[in-house]
């Protein structure tokens, strides 16, 4: 098992793009695909694309991205790719709702954007964990469950 300690860059960086192009075509390079809930995460154990098994540990002051490269050696470099975030939207009737709906998702420690009027909730379970929090909400009409998984 591969034990990765730190990440090395990203590949949108210019010269670690230049790295990795060049061991693409004298080497090989794996990815390794991390759900979007883990990105937050410093330790786990994952699989790259070739079936090898990669144990992450990082300092608290690195955060996996889509991009990020935990090995680039001469001949061979593995790079992550960021699974789909899924997205919750939630759309509130008026402005006292969309306070409560904003309280709540605090509270909660719901990771959460915001497009117009919508707020957009980072699904990472099934779509009741989040709406069952706000049931009452959603059953007087006061938030409306606009689109789940997107």
């Amino acid at each position: 098992m591969l034990r990765v300690e730190a990440i090395l860059g990203n590949i949108s960086q210019a010269a670690m793009a230049e790295r990795i192009h060049h061991i693409s075509h004298h080497g090989h390079v794996d990815f390794v695909t991390i759900s979007a809930e883990d990105l937050d995460r410093h330790r786990l154990v994952a699989r790259t694309d070739t079936g090898a098994e990669v144990a992450i540990a990082l300092p608290r002051d690195q955060k996996l991205a889509d991009g990020a490269v935990l090995l680039a050696d001469d001949d061979k470099a593995i790079v992550v790719r960021a699974g789909e975030q899924r997205w919750l939207r939630l759309s509130p009737r008026n402005t006292e709702d969309a306070l409560e709906l904003g309280y709540h998702a605090g509270n909660l420690h719901w990771r959460v954007r915001f497009s117009g009027t919508d707020l957009l909730v980072a699904q990472n379970g099934p779509t009741g964990n989040y709406t069952d929090r706000i049931a009452p909400m959603i059953a007087a009409g006061r938030v409306s469950l606009v689109e789940a998984g997107q």
